[in-house]
């Protein structure tokens, strides 16, 4: 079984910056893409970024596209998400995922895994 635990949630102003971390242990999964998602109240779980196990390959929502930036340190099982120029509508819990392929993908069903969330706030 794959573990996904992420952390660096918290409060911000908007205008500023967090970032996530996303530690992943157990069985491996070397080779697939990684990805982000967020879910603010009552809303469905939207995709925010993903990766490629080489780490060249990348796709972002367009809703966070120049602000977000993904990235991830295989050796040591661990994906990031910089977010710069947080505005209010970032405010969710943010996911991470662990996919079934090696393409990034915007898809749900393209990831058997997921974390716990992290709650990012961002106020006014």
């Amino acid at each position: 079984q794959v573990q996904l635990v992420e952390s660096g949630g918290g409060l911000v102003q908007a205008g500023g910056s967090l970032r996530l971390s996303c530690a992943a242990s157990g069985r491996t999964f070397s080779g697939y893409a990684m990805g982000w998602f967020r879910q603010a109240p009552g809303k469905e779980r939207e995709f925010v970024a993903a990766i490629s196990w080489s780490g060249g390959s990348t796709t972002y929502a367009d809703s966070v596209k120049g602000r977000f930036t993904i990235s991830r340190e295989n050796a040591k099982n661990t994906v990031n998400l910089q977010m710069n120029t947080l505005k209010p509508e970032d405010t969710a819990v943010y996911y991470c995922a662990a996919s079934w392929i090696a393409t990034p993908s915007s898809q749900r069903y393209n990831y058997g895994y997921w974390g716990q969330g992290t709650q990012v706030t961002v106020s006014s």
